[in-house]
């Protein structure tokens, strides 16, 4: 295998598959980049067992000249070298070279390097997927939903299937939940699709997630996702991301939501977290974060948080709308704040059953999103 080929594309690539090497997989082989060349062009590809990127560097992009390939093979290298080798290589053009017993030679300037390679044929196989649940969703609009979800997923390895992220497709309608009993979020949008595609109770890792939507481009690119066994494949260009689907049924969320209030304010989103970002500082320095929200009798809200050694914090809103019953409820503030962030409008409904039921809130102009906190009890 011997290739020519531009650093910065070679070192982008690199970056996009990096992100599935693991330094903690028990496979040797993982801890590598594997390096396909063919006619077409170079792909890297890189994996842990439970997501696994790959990508394509075609032979020309937009008329320029990426990669001129001498001899097509294949290698598996270091990746932990191989990363940074690449980034910090003098000249903008790199020659790659693979000798007898997978020994590589990477040239560029004055610059002279050696890595030991590894086999590709030990290199597991990427999974072949058949594409019959395929849905077709715009990048910036997938972002949103997993930015707006994955914040409440689990972080506890007690129950595997919260850590996850729920994928329910039916009637054109992609929903994302995400739940880890203290909250919940949920995010649904209308997609267009052929052929009557529906799939149901898809869990993907919320951490697999997070690193899809580093790779996921912010513009209103096409990205094909395909629902298959047990894996889903999202489809990029030049792009391939797998990622496994967790064992397990997902609990039935609708049962938390109330059905009816007893009180709902419409408020400034903004000001509303300000306010709680603000009463956060101190109740973080008690490490409780609770913070208390006291509905008045003139149309307002208070927002309190007090600490023992510090003293206290009181800010009082003026709500747009307020009908039902007073209350005073008391919350994991920083619950609060991760959900008025991805809150996408300028006034956020809440709504309330009681004191000691789940805090409903939603965007004002629009139904497709929800998020659940649980209150907290306290005494005074």
């Amino acid at each position: 295998m011997r290739i020519h080929i531009l650093k910065d594309n070679l070192n982008e690539s690199i970056q996009h598959v990096s992100k599935a090497i693991s330094s903690r997989t028990t496979i040797p082989i993982l801890t590598g980049i594997k390096i396909d060349v063919d006619e077409n062009g170079v792909t890297l590809t890189a994996s842990d067992t439970e997501i696994s990127i790959q990508s394509f560097i075609p032979r020309e992009l937009d008329g320029t000249e990426i990669v001129q390939v001498a001899a097509t093979g294949s290698v598996v290298l270091p990746a932990k070298f191989f990363t940074e080798m690449i980034r910090k290589l003098p000249s903008p053009e790199v020659t790659i070279e693979v000798k007898q017993n997978f020994i590589t030679w990477i040239r560029s300037g004055a610059a002279e390097i050696q890595l030991v390679g590894l086999d590709p044929e030990e290199y597991p196989l990427l999974p072949q997927l058949e594409e019959h649940n395929v849905v077709n969703v715009s990048s910036d609009l997938l972002k949103s939903m997993i930015r707006q979800t994955t914040f409440a997923v689990s972080t506890s390895e007690t129950s595997p299937i919260l850590t996850g992220v729920l994928w329910n497709f039916a009637q054109n309608r992609l929903k994302l939940i995400a739940c880890d009993r203290l909250r919940m979020a949920s995010r649904e949008a209308q997609i267009s699709s052929e052929g009557g595609v529906d799939f149901q109770n898809i869990v993907i890792a919320g951490k697999s997630l997070n690193e899809l939507n580093k790779l996921l481009p912010d513009d209103n690119m096409t990205v094909e996702i395909v629902v298959a066994n047990n894996q889903v494949l999202f489809k990029m260009e030049n792009i391939l991301f797998y990622t496994r689907i967790l064992d397990g049924a997902y609990p039935d969320t609708s049962k938390l939501i109330p059905q009816s209030f007893q009180t709902e304010l419409t408020i400034d989103t903004r000001k509303l977290a300000d306010a709680i970002d603000r009463a956060y500082l101190l109740s973080r320095e008690e490490k409780t974060n609770i913070v208390k929200m006291t509905l008045k009798e003139d149309q307002s809200v208070e927002i309190s948080s007090s600490s023992s050694e510090l003293g206290k914090v009181t800010e009082q809103i003026e709500t747009h709308k307020l009908t039902g019953d007073l209350l005073s409820i008391s919350f994991n503030s920083k619950y609060m704040l991760d959900a008025l962030k991805v809150i996408d409008s300028d006034f956020i409904q809440i709504c309330f059953r009681g004191a000691m039921q789940p805090i409903i809130m939603k965007p004002e102009d629009h139904s497709n999103m929800l998020h659940l906190i649980m209150p907290y009890r306290t005494t005074g």
